[in-house]
């Protein structure tokens, strides 16, 4: 039986290096979510250095790709054009893990692997992942309502290392 990695946010250079294609990795603490809506712009905060103005910190956090609703949250598909084009440029901002669900791209494998951040995906399990959400809330845009960027606090999300060191799962 193949061990399960635990790892805790913010995450640091040493638990990416660990990390290979087909790990299993279990997250606890604090991660961000954003979408088609939201990650353009907060890739725009990024660079206008004004993350700070949401108490937004990218360095070794998760985004994971999901809306948050009532119902909870469940991930969506990784290789949309405006979630796959956030990668390269938020890793280049801090974050480690992307968190999602489907196969990207060969470039983007590459760019990840360039910044030492990985792609992970996550079963679409939504009631098990509300009951280890244990925290929400909303940091920036709430005029997008459930694709606002949100803060959660996790326990023991389970995922699968989909994307690292320039290899992909998918290959």
């Amino acid at each position: 039986m193949q061990e399960i990695i635990e790892l805790t946010t913010p995450l640091c250079e040493e638990d990416i290096s660990q990390l290979k294609v087909g790990d299993v990795v279990t997250l606890t603490g604090y991660i961000y979510t954003g979408r088609d809506a939201v990650l353009p712009r907060i890739i725009q905060l990024a660079e206008e250095n004004r993350l700070n103005e949401y108490g937004i910190d990218l360095q070794g956090a998760v985004i994971f790709h999901t809306a948050v609703s009532p119902a909870g949250v469940g991930p969506t598909s990784s290789n949309k054009v405006e979630i796959e084009s956030s990668f390269d440029p938020l890793s280049k901002h801090g974050v480690k893990m992307h968190l999602g669900k489907g196969a990207i791209s060969k470039e983007t494998i590459k760019k990840l692997a360039e910044s030492n951040a990985v792609f992970a995906v996550i079963p679409p399990v939504t009631a098990l992942l509300e009951s280890q959400t244990e925290e929400r809330e909303v940091v920036a845009f709430p005029e997008l309502g459930m694709e606002a960027m949100n803060r959660l606090k996790v326990k023991n999300y389970q995922a699968i290392i989909a994307a690292a060191k320039g290899v992909s799962i998918y290959e």
